[in-house]
């Protein structure tokens, strides 16, 4: 257990950015599953429209250091390389 107050403050701050970067990492992951839906789905359309969406949230997320930025090149490169195989 922390035992000096910046070891507290600092144990405080770490649950709250840790809250932050679950909720980050939730967003995207929602919107992942969006552009998967409209994949399974064969919609060109709205899977290009869920990818149009799900690409800042993912580089928002590699800003504020969720995820590494060459993971997100990936998802994003895999994702639209899926939807332009639709159809």
């Amino acid at each position: 257990m922390a035992n000096t107050a910046s070891a507290k403050k600092a144990v405080r701050s770490q649950a709250r950015k840790t809250d932050v970067n679950r909720n980050r990492r939730t967003m995207v992951k929602t919107n992942l599953r969006r552009v998967e839906d409209a994949i399974t789905k064969g919609d060109k359309a709205a899977a290009a429209d869920a990818l149009k969406a799900a690409e800042p949230a993912i580089m928002r997320a590699v800003s504020k250091g969720v995820f590494h930025k060459n993971t997100a090149a990936r998802k994003i490169s895999r994702l639209s390389k899926r939807v332009k195989a639709i159809g």
